[in-house]
């Protein structure tokens, strides 16, 4: 880890599962950015059509926490997808009503 100022900064790149997993209809994705970068996170269904873009913007390195509220989703398998600059990595999730 990196400290810049009082900050710790991970050192790799990182998209953790989803907590809890499964949820109704709250959950919170956490994912650590070692680089500032540009970060999509979006959410798709099953079928892979996009649900809701949760993070498209620049941001700076660091721990990072996004809270999704799936109340009017149905239940079901999702995939969350984060991209941050040259970093991609998907998870599912479990929407349970």
């Amino acid at each position: 880890q990196v400290t810049k100022g009082e900050q710790i900064l991970p050192q790799t790149f990182s998209l953790e599962q989803n907590y809890p997993n499964p949820f109704n209809p709250l959950t919170a994705i956490r994912y650590a950015l070692p680089e500032n970068s540009f970060v999509t996170l979006k959410i798709f269904d099953i079928l892979g059509k996009e649900v809701i873009s949760l993070v498209n913007t620049f941001e700076n390195a660091g721990y990072k926490s996004v809270q999704f509220d799936a109340t009017n989703l149905p239940s079901g398998v999702y995939i969350y997808r984060l991209i941050a600059g040259e970093h991609r990595d998907m998870k599912k999730m479990l929407l349970m009503k």
